[in-house]
């Protein structure tokens, strides 16, 4: 493709490398220098003027270093006379502070946003936000992705036949229900309540999932800590078998050998949005791609095609 120069930051290269493989254009890694006084200084080392600039950073650990790369890398470019900025966020970590829960308490996901857009975006490719209001935070144009196409293309390997998809929440049933269609099973959902960010209570389960397998589907895994309370109404119920499945992966403090470690759990499904180190890997986990759904939305995006048909299963 002519026209279009692709960087990527220091969160996740690898992610950057495939989407360039299946673009067939080269990417290009910025460079990042750091002054006396701790300020980060970023260069980009190609050519931007009046180019299709595509910026790839998730906002991953550790997000504010990362986050102010970005904002950085967005400067520049528009410094550079660049005529149009695309970020693309595999995960927004920011998404979720999405609301005023608690008095006197920031909304992050709408100030990163405001920030993106003041640096200089033009137009931001994510994929999986934690909640659909979040699209809205941003004042330029969102083309939000999911992977559920690519979860599904996974579990249909296996006989689904007795299988339930599980949602651990209410607010992510709506996407459990769409993933149960696609797959042709049952679906329920977990009665959750957050007292912390580590500590959460599922009273209930709705649905049926005694004797059966489930497929427990969320967006994201960080701690872990509703996962293994979900496992553990699961467990009372009688369920035969459990597959734990989320676009991203983050399993921080040693969340993925906790659900490992958990014996009705057959096996781990993540995407490669965010890096997982590997020595953080265990025999159960299985990492998809979703380069791929992200190098055809950036080829639309460059081309003025629709990328609406990504959005659909």
């Amino acid at each position: 493709m002519r026209d279009i120069a692709v960087f990527s930051g220091s969160a996740h290269p690898t992610l950057a490398e495939e989407i360039c493989a299946h673009l067939d254009v080269p990417l290009h890694r910025v460079r990042v220098q750091r002054f006396a006084n701790d300020c980060l200084e970023v260069q980009l080392p190609a050519n931007c003027r009046e180019r299709d600039v595509f910026l790839i950073q998730p906002l991953v650990a550790p997000v504010q270093e990362n986050l102010v790369e970005l904002l950085l890398m967005l400067d520049a470019a528009r410094g550079a006379s660049a005529a149009r900025t695309t970020v693309v966020l595999p995960h927004y970590a920011y998404a979720r502070s999405d609301k005023k829960d608690a008095p006197r308490i920031s909304i992050g996901g709408r100030l990163v946003a405001d920030l993106l857009v003041a640096a200089g975006a033009s137009r931001v490719l994510a994929m999986t936000l934690h909640s659909p209001q979040v699209h809205g935070f941003f004042s330029v144009p969102v083309d939000h992705l999911h992977a559920l196409r690519e979860l599904a293309k996974h579990f249909r390997r296996h006989d689904l036949s007795n299988t339930t998809v599980v949602s651990p929440d209410l607010g992510n049933a709506k996407e459990a229900a769409a993933f149960a269609r696609m797959l042709g099973v049952r679906v329920a959902a977990g009665a959750k309540q957050r007292f912390a960010d580590d500590r959460v209570s599922i009273s209930a389960v709705i649905g049926d999932v005694a004797g059966r397998d489930v497929i427990v589907l969320d967006d994201e895994i960080a701690k872990g800590s509703t996962v293994l309370e979900l496992l553990e109404r699961l467990r009372e119920l009688g369920v035969r078998s459990v597959r734990v499945a989320c676009t991203h992966g983050l399993f921080s403090a040693g969340a993925l050998k906790r659900i490992s470690d958990q014996p009705e759990v057959v096996e781990i499904v993540c995407t490669n949005t965010v890096p997982i180190p590997l020595g953080d890997r265990v025999p159960k986990l299985e990492v998809l791609t979703v380069a791929p759904p992200l190098a055809e939305a950036i080829r639309r995006i460059h081309n003025g095609e629709s990328v609406s048909a990504l959005f659909d299963a």
